[in-house]
């Protein structure tokens, strides 16, 4: 454990230092490996845990059961622990970190090593649980952010590089668009017509190779949307046009895109 050395943080009013027994009240925070036991059954485990948290007797095992339908596992109450899936380890890990109904809950990876329909109900989940708590996921997987977040914070050696919803980051990727279009004719006159449309920066071009002769696959880098430009162009030209598509750009392009720059910069004052 390494503690801040500059800075200060505070959580639902109180300062992680200062009052972190208060701050510790008002969390839930199921880390990347949850620390269960496999030994114990799923209704057992939860009791030992609310014990520890400091549920009161009286209401434990109505806790219980709220925070088992809340993460999904009611048909597994009664089993080991051991014998469950990963998923559902994972849902045992969050059943415990609701049982003191936090006002925040932080999950550190949490659909990493489940399989893709867990990891889709694990984006569900967390969708659900957002509607009553805030939730703070932490996680390198930038697609699996990008389909569950409303609003990102990017940490780039203990710095904050960007902030925003996912519809404002993409935005910034540079001010850039990228269309991609698949057209029939010759690759000079088809890439000299595009680049003197305006706002085009660059323009790669193939040749589809197993297709029919002179179809060539495009990507436009351009700072405008110029789908409408390059169709009225194919139509001028008589060239045969079959795809045409703007590309969104993901958080991982923009994430690259960032660090790319700060190292610029770190480089560029240092010298």
């Amino acid at each position: 454990y390494q503690p801040a050395s500059a800075g200060t943080a505070r959580i639902a009013g109180h300062d992680v230092f200062r009052e972190s027994m208060a701050v510790r009240r008002v969390i839930g925070y199921l880390p990347e490996s949850a620390p269960i036991y496999p030994e114990m059954r799923v209704r057992e485990y939860l009791r030992f845990r609310a014990t520890l948290r400091g549920v009161p007797a009286s209401s434990r095992e109505a806790a219980i059961d709220r925070v088992a339908e809340r993460a999904w596992i009611k048909d597994v109450i009664t089993r080991p622990i051991g014998q469950l899936s990963k998923g559902y380890r994972q849902r045992v890990g969050l059943a415990d970190a609701l049982l003191h109904d936090p006002k925040v809950l932080i999950l550190d990876e949490p659909t990493v090593g489940l399989d893709p329909s867990q990891i889709r109900e694990t984006r569900s989940l967390i969708r659900e649980l957002a509607e009553q708590h805030t939730v703070m996921l932490s996680s390198h997987i930038l697609p699996e952010v990008e389909a569950t977040c409303r609003r990102l914070v990017m940490i780039n050696r203990g710095k904050i590089v960007a902030a925003g919803s996912v519809d404002e980051l993409r935005q910034q990727v540079t001010g850039r668009s990228r269309i991609v279009a698949e057209v029939r004719g010759s690759s000079d006159q088809v890439v000299a017509a595009i680049r003197e449309l305006n706002g085009v920066s660059d323009v790669a071009v193939s040749e589809l190779v197993g297709d029919e002769p002179g179809w060539l696959s495009l990507r436009i880098e351009t700072s405008e949307d110029v789908r409408e430009a390059l169709h009225q162009l194919t139509v001028t030209h008589q060239w045969p046009l079959r795809e045409l598509r703007r590309e969104v750009a993901s958080l991982e392009e923009f994430f690259v895109n960032i660090v790319a720059g700060a190292s610029q910069a770190d480089r560029a004052g240092a010298a």
